[in-house]
């Protein structure tokens, strides 16, 4: 067997192979289960390209269902082994695509670093250091890349790879030179000190390091086994180096209040800020102060670390207003920002966190942060309501987060919901004002009226969960299953924090399916059909029969091309659509069932620029979506084979008429269907004139294997084995292309391509409403989320409906723009219209307590652009004054409420309208008291 060439060539110029594609499959394996079975900090791992990685795959036949690394990117699902065609061996490891200065050959292995914003799985994948070791060993190649695994939570202990370690910018005062550092995160302090003396030539007990995040002193580091992330350093920040012999002196100078800036105490006269209150802010709300709170507890422990500076404080004497001030970018945190913002701007949270709030603090609750992140979060908001219009650098908040939430540790893009559904989550516990939670055993409804049931339940949940995000931000909902069996019926009723929509527009999508006629009957047709987006393979196969008219006594054969090959046959009815990318080829394959079930024939092509004799020649190239036909005969020939080929390719022989041909420049177009189908009938009847039985083919066919590694010439009476996969590549010269039409071969639509797009009218905008209809929708469980009947004392996929009981006073609308299947990700841009007053919820509330639940929109966030790469922001309405601002990161600005309606908007924050009576709902839906 002939392999191609990929780099392996040993000193005497063979050949070098050490594995076939399965030893090298089962030895990463094998590494990899061993690894995961020895997790331990300190464990190196390696980053490799997912392109490169992604071949090798392919190479050793890896299915996406398990996928080695187990981050699968949205294109490592083009790996099925056993119904894929075989890649090529890869050649060595290369990652120039993600690392910077990449095609550098001078840069130093030290040097090198990774691009910024790469996303694991799609850019990148993490591999353990004997599966590097072995795939460096036999296809050389890099640079390696090495991380270390850290250990990261407080509460929740777990392993992670750092794969962007801590970037700081060192600044020398004696020379005025920059440098830049790469640490751990976890590295400590003293680990810091002994670098940079190391590379300044400095003794460590004449060198003073200061964190001088924006080109200010805040605080000396002191040498301590304190890490780098509990000592507020962020990434790509300044750290400045003085030397304090006596012989150099800074030429920074000292700030005019101090050497430790964080060290400066606050006096009550003089600052509005303290742990858990203050005296009263410049916007006019009052809250009491309390001296020496906390004093000398691990509460108060870096709470004092001004982000900002001094300067943030003073500008509230000016008399600006507050709730201006933006929160600086610490390195992709605009999730986090934008959250915050949103936050900070809800009434009655300000109302709370301006007052004490320190009888409150929940310190023993063990599904709390111990009131740290409580005190971290109250501290933020002073500060955002304190400062003016000077923009806040949370970095004391993020390093709580980063402790208590290890998933938004480090500088990657997250999601703002999620970090909003843990801020709720922990902001509660903290202020818990239940010490001690009873234990409550939950009673079934046994058929009582829902206003009973409902009413214990919120008792039972009161009991346990007493805090001012109760008290503000939960509602109840109700949900009822229905067992499809017995008939069933278990109601609960259960709180909720926020409410998750689905789009109505992400139900289904447009599928393009180009449809290849097996028997030669037609040219090949393309067909749009509309299907679920959750669907499967079978309601495809459904709506294609239906849209092509298939017959009863015809089958249709799914099938994806990649590269211009079939490497996947959808032939699982429950296959899932979400596995087919919008920029992929689906072809069918329409074949008479009598013909289904013998010897399969898929025939491959490839164009050349001149015919070449040498079919070993490594490199060479196949083109154009493959034909898939039967051979009806028992153990059939070469010539059974060649009369196969000339039948499927009839359709595609030229007429006479010029005019008659349709050349297509980028596939299909839907107004030429009626003039494809008279051409289709044209061809097909010439077909007939001319001998299509005849074996006397000028195309080329050479029998080949599945990985396209070998090329053998046949015989007309060769005979070959009944029920098996044949595969011929049929060799395209000028020749033969004169005499057949190839474009339908190598142009064909993609699944959803924009040609078709740009015919349809313009997308309607769907409401929030519609949004709110479709999570109430009643719909059966997923096979994965299965109810325990108890009369059947079996799982079933039981009927579900989901009601609205109880709504808080703040409401939070969680817009689902982003889907996570099994194999892909996505974005939804779809315009959703939402109003800014007067969202009138009256008629979703099941409870008749006769109150009016109307709403006036107060934030938004939002997030443009797509997955990994996108940016949030928010619109907040200020408290004290009925106009909407911008806030993107540190830059604030004013906004028309006009504007703030766009398709961006993700996260929807309405407050309830306090009225006196429903008759006056109607003007005080415009109030914009923060009660």
């Amino acid at each position: 067997m002939t392999i191609p060439d990929s780099g392996f060539i040993m000193e005497n110029g063979t050949s070098c192979l050490p594995c076939t594609p399965e030893e090298e499959k089962k030895i990463i394996t094998d590494l990899k289960n061993e690894s995961e079975r020895n997790l331990k900090e300190g464990n190196l791992y390696f980053v490799i390209s997912s392109s490169w990685f992604r071949s090798w795959e392919r190479y050793v036949g890896v299915d996406a269902d398990e996928n080695l690394i187990g981050n699968q990117s949205s294109d490592s699902r083009h790996i099925n082994g056993a119904s894929s065609v075989m890649a090529e061996r890869p050649g060595p490891i290369d990652n120039s695509d993600i690392v910077e200065n990449g095609n550098d050959s001078d840069c130093k292995v030290n040097e090198i670093q990774l691009r910024r914003m790469l996303m694991e799985g799609q850019d990148y994948v993490l591999v353990p250091q004997g599966v590097w070791e072995k795939l460096h060993e036999w296809y050389k190649g890099g640079p390696a890349l090495p991380r270390k695994m850290i250990l990261q939570g407080v509460l929740h202990r777990k392993f992670d790879v750092e794969v962007y370690p801590l970037c700081l910018k060192l600044i020398d005062s004696r020379d005025e030179s920059q440098s830049t550092i790469w640490l751990s995160r976890k590295a400590s302090v003293t680990e810091l000190f002994q670098k940079v003396c190391a590379l300044k030539g400095i003794e460590q007990d004449k060198a003073r390091l200061w964190d001088y995040f924006n080109k200010r002193k805040y605080t000396q580091l002191s040498v301590s086994n304190k890490s780098l992330e509990e000592s507020n350093l962020q990434m790509d920040q300044d750290i400045l180096l003085e030397q304090v012999d006596g012989r150099h002196s800074s030429r920074f100078g000292m700030d005019s209040t101090g050497n430790e800036l964080a060290l400066v105490s606050l006096e009550p006269s003089r600052s509005p800020l303290t742990i858990a209150g203050g005296p009263t802010l410049s916007n006019g709300h009052s809250s009491g102060y309390k001296s020496n709170m906390y004093s000398g507890s691990s509460l108060s422990s870096g709470l004092t670390d001004m982000d900002d500076g001094l300067d943030a404080y003073n500008s509230s004497r000016k008399g600006e207003k507050g709730g201006l001030a933006g929160l600086q970018n610490l390195g992709n945190t605009c999730f986090m920002n934008s959250a915050l913002q949103c936050l900070v701007h809800t009434p009655p949270l300000v109302e709370y966190f301006l007052k004490d709030y320190s009888a409150e603090i929940n310190t023993e609750n063990p599904l709390g942060m111990h009131g740290e992140l409580a005190l971290a979060f109250g501290d933020l908001l002073r500060k955002l309501w304190s400062s003016g219009r000077t923009a806040i650098a949370p970095r004391v908040f993020k390093g709580k987060l980063a402790r208590f939430a290890p998933q938004f540790s480090g500088y990657n893009q997250h999601d703002s919901q999620e970090l909003l559904a843990f801020l709720l989550d922990g902001l509660h516990e903290d202020l818990n004002r239940v010490k001690q939670k009873p234990y409550i055993e939950m009673k079934d409804s046994d058929g009582r009226p829902d206003e009973e049931v409902a009413a214990e339940c919120w008792k039972n949940h009161k009991a346990r969960n007493d805090s001012v995000i109760v008290d503000v931000c939960q509602g109840q909902y109700k949900s009822t299953l229905v067992c499809p069996v017995c008939s069933k019926i278990s109601i609960t009723f259960d709180p909720f924090m926020y409410l998750s929509l689905p789009l109505p527009s992400t139900i289904t999508r447009t599928v393009t399916v180009t449809v290849f006629y097996g028997d030669g009957r037609s040219l090949p047709m393309p067909f749009m059909v509309s299907v679920l987006k959750n669907g499967f393979c079978k309601d495809l196969l459904l709506a294609l029969g239906t849209a092509c008219g298939l017959k009863s006594d015809e089958n249709l054969m799914l099938a994806e091309v990649y590269e211009n090959k079939i490497y996947r046959y959808l032939d699982m009815p429950l296959e899932p659509l979400a596995s087919i990318k919008d920029d992929e080829h689906i072809v069918a394959f329409r074949f008479p069932k009598k013909v289904m079930g013998n010897t399969k024939l898929i025939i491959f092509h490839r164009w050349q620029e001149k015919s070449k004799s040498d079919y070993h020649k490594s490199g060479t190239e196949l083109f154009g979506t493959p034909l898939v036909t039967y051979l009806g005969q028992d153990q059939p020939s070469g010539a059974d084979i060649e009369t196969a080929v000339s039948g499927v390719l009839s359709p595609f022989k030229r007429i006479s008429s010029d005019k008659a041909h349709v050349s297509k420049e980028n596939g299909f177009h839907m107004d030429d269907l009626d003039e494809q189908c008279s051409l289709s009938n044209a061809s097909v009847g010439k077909a007939e004139l001319e001998d299509t039985s005849s074996t006397d083919l000028s195309l080329q066919l050479h029998l080949t294997d599945d990985r396209f590694t070998t090329f053998k010439a046949f015989k007309k009476d060769t005979r070959f084995d009944s029920g098996k996969i044949l595969r011929v590549v049929l060799d395209w010269t000028d020749k033969e292309q004169e005499l057949y039409d190839a474009s339908y071969l190598k142009d064909i639509p993609e699944v959803h391509k924009a040609a078709f797009a740009a015919k349809k009218t313009r997308q309607e905008a769907i409401s929030l409403v519609s949004c709110l209809d479709a999570f109430l929708i009643e719909e059966p469980l997923g096979p994965d989320d299965m109810w325990y009947c108890p009369r059947c004392k079996e799982h079933r996929q039981a009927i579900k409906k989901l009601d609205l009981w109880m709504l808080p006073e703040i409401i939070v609308f969680h817009l689902k723009r982003f889907t996570y299947g099994r194999y892909l990700k996505n974005k939804i841009d779809t315009f959703v219209s939402f109003p800014i007053h007067n969202l009138d919820l009256s008629k979703y509330v099941m409870s008749k307590d006769g109150q009016s639940y109307i709403y006036e929109l107060y934030a938004i966030s939002n997030h443009y652009g797509g997955l990994g790469g996108g940016h949030y922001t928010a619109y907040a309405k200020l408290i004290d004054e009925n106009r909407w601002y911008h806030f993107d990161d540190s830059h604030v600005s004013a906004v028309n409420e006009s504007d703030i309606k766009t398709s961006a908007a993700y996260l929807l924050f309405y407050k309830r309208v306090r009225t006196e009576s429903k008759v006056e709902a109607g003007e005080a839906s415009h109030s914009h008291s923060i009660s």
